[in-house]
């Protein structure tokens, strides 16, 4: 065993006084403690001395309330204030998790706390709590003085069109924050221009998630902003517009953009109205931009004709795309034989995901030979071969370029670069 730096010693006292501090805040405040939070901070205490290594100043403290491998008793409004409370005079958190708990705007009043006392919290998730727009009032505007939080998760908190407002107006102050993810929080498209407009003077944001507002017209007003804001701005790269209900016009603004854009790494159009006709300026788009390394287009209707202009531009022109994801887009043996031939002279694209589509034996063949020859890696397809009397065929691998954006596996790896594939090529900020 090596020697301790004075760093490791400090981060292992730390570990070993967590647990006890946080029963002496609670015995103190006259509060019960919550078993969940005992146990997770014992549990970080022993991994911690198991291993025997320092985590440096990257210390996450993960209270999920969807966690199946312990007694869970999900965080309440009090319990996380004594948490917040336990937490302060360690500079070595730099990340708190407590997402899927039951976290309400009264809460959010502690996190205001949270970021205004402990400067070295630079990730904060609070996916799926039960925050609407007066608590997002409350952390957007301590977000007005925060310098130092880098990543922050609400997604799945109902905050609503007035919530997302709120946060476009700390957005023209902070100058800090690199991702922010307010996918799944019914934003509007008042909120959602708002962002867009914002966004074009804003040099510190490098990735946002916007999916799934609630829009009620038949309109492209959100992409349409989004795509000028593409033309401007020079820092994002990253950008989430899955569930949009965008069309095949939609995705022309987006590609026509692009082509003035030199900044954006990662386009996720998933689960949205885009057909065949929109790959032709996609494909145009990929002749000529050399940035764009991670597209998701799972979930639309391309098909075996919009295939093709994407193969074209893959086999003989891009050199940048790293990994693309045509999950479920109706496309058959044609199509999907057409992607594998591209990989044969394409040299860049490592990652292809195909799963969801019609595959025939045509296509189980041409993407056997891709992965046994080596071209195509297990860890970078969601599909794996396998054979029966002669025949060959694929079966399912769980692979994909953002897997675990709403959940982490209960045994084994929680995260890794087979799973989340574009947060692993494209990093444009800390944890997931």
């Amino acid at each position: 065993m090596g020697t301790l730096t004075t760093q490791e010693v400090h981060v292992s006292t730390t570990f070993a006084t967590l647990p006890r501090h946080y029963l002496e805040v609670c015995e103190s405040s006259g509060r019960n403690y919550n078993p969940f939070v005992y146990e997770v901070l014992q549990l970080l205490e022993k991994e911690h001395r198991k291993t025997n290594k320092g985590f440096k100043d990257e210390i996450t403290v993960k209270i999920a309330g969807n966690n199946r491998l312990i007694p869970v008793q999900r965080l309440t409004d009090d319990d996380f204030e004594m948490l917040i409370d336990t937490i302060k005079p360690y500079n070595d958190v730099t990340g708190l998790d407590v997402r899927y708990n039951l976290l309400t705007d009264d809460g959010m009043n502690h996190v205001a706390e949270l970021l205004e006392e402990v400067r070295s919290l630079t990730y904060l998730n609070l996916t799926f709590n039960d925050i609407t727009a007066d608590g997002a009032k409350v952390i957007a505007k301590a977000l007005h003085r925060n310098r130092t939080l880098k990543h922050l998760r609400l997604t799945g908190n109902k905050i609503g069109n007035k919530g997302g407002m709120f946060f476009a107006t700390m957005l023209q102050i902070n100058s800090s924050l690199e991702k922010l993810d307010l996918g799944d929080c019914d934003l509007g498209m008042q909120s959602l221009i708002a962002i867009a407009t914002v966004l074009i003077k804003n040099q510190s944001i490098k990735g946002i998630n916007l999916n799934r507002p609630i829009l009620k017209s038949e309109e492209e007003a959100s992409t349409f902003h989004m795509s000028n804001t593409l033309q401007i701005n020079s820092t994002l790269i990253e950008l989430h517009v899955c569930k949009h209900d965008m069309k095949d016009f939609g995705m022309q603004q987006l590609c026509e953009a692009l082509y003035l854009n030199t900044a954006l790494r990662y386009l996720d159009v998933s689960c949205n109205r885009i057909t065949r006709d929109a790959m032709k300026y996609l494909g145009e788009l990929l002749k000529r931009n050399d940035v764009l390394e991670v597209i998701d287009l799972s979930s639309n209707s391309i098909e075996d004709e919009g295939s093709m202009y994407l193969t074209e531009a893959l086999a003989f022109y891009n050199t940048s795309l790293k990994a693309l994801s045509i999950v479920s887009n109706n496309i058959t043996g044609k199509g999907l034989t057409a992607f594998s031939e591209s990989m044969k002279t394409n040299t860049t694209l490592t990652n292809i995901y195909i799963w969801g589509n019609k595959l025939d034996s045509e296509t189980c063949v041409a993407f056997s030979n891709l992965i046994t020859s080596g071209r195509l890696k297990k860890e970078n397809t969601d599909v794996e071969p396998y054979e029966v009397d002669g025949c060959v065929y694929l079966a399912e691998l769980s692979h994909g370029i953002k897997k675990h954006y709403y959940w982490t596996p209960t045994y084994g790896e929680i995260e890794g670069p087979s799973t989340d594939a574009g947060f692993a090529i494209v990093q444009s900020a800390k944890n997931l």
